[in-house]
Order: C-alpha cells, then sequence, then structure tokens
C-alpha cells in the first residue's frame, strides 16, 4: 500500500473513531459546565472518563496532525521547511496528549 493511501486510510477511519467520542464530550462538558470544581475532578478522575478523555485526546491529535500534515504537503514548496514543519507537527502530536493525559490520571479527588 502507498503511502499517500495508508495517510488517507489512517484519516478517515480516525475521523470515524473521533466522531462518537466527539459526541460523549460535547454531551459531558454541557452536564459539567456548570458545576464546581470538586464535582468536575470528580468526573474526570472516574475509570470510564479517564480512558474516554485519553482516547478522545489521542486520536483528536492524531486526526488534527494528519490534517495539518496535507496542508503542510499542499502549500510549502521547501523540502527542509516541509519536513522541519512535519517532524515539529509530530513531535506535539505526541507531547502534548501525553502530558495532559498524565495530568488528568494524576488528578485526585
Amino acid at each position: 500500500m502507498l503511502p499517500v493511501t495508508k495517510k488517507w486510510l489512517f484519516l478517515k477511519i480516525s475521523s470515524l473513531i473521533l466522531l462518537p467520542l466527539m459526541f460523549w464530550f460535547i454531551i459531558n462538558l454541557v452536564h459539567i459546565y456548570d458545576k464546581s470544581y470538586q464535582e468536575v475532578v470528580v468526573f474526570l478522575t472516574t475509570q470510564p472518563s479517564k480512558i474516554l478523555i485519553g482516547l478522545f485526546l489521542v486520536f483528536a491529535y492524531i486526526f488534527s496532525a494528519l490534517s495539518i500534515s496535507e496542508v503542510f504537503e499542499d502549500y510549502i514548496k521547501e523540502e527542509k521547511i516541509k519536513n522541519a514543519a512535519n517532524k515539529a507537527l509530530n513531535f506535539f502530536a505526541i507531547i502534548i496528549p501525553t502530558i495532559t493525559i498524565i495530568v488528568i490520571l494524576n488528578l485526585n479527588t
């Protein structure tokens, strides 16, 4: 399979997985919007919430990194700049969700 085909396939699969996670996230965000800090922490520390938020973050960053790298491919002509931008994008697409998930996992009630 060609790398371009793999990228397209991963983009479509990640968007399909992201749809129900986004729906879940929006519904729960509406429910916790006007809650106290303690109630929000309790919500974030329950096991299903930790798992679903972690999955949501991972797939959201995968989807965004793949989408933004397509923009780089289309609009950046200089190969060195394009490669540096893609490497920085991949670095941040790994680091930011990892740090966020670690913080959520370490929340205490």
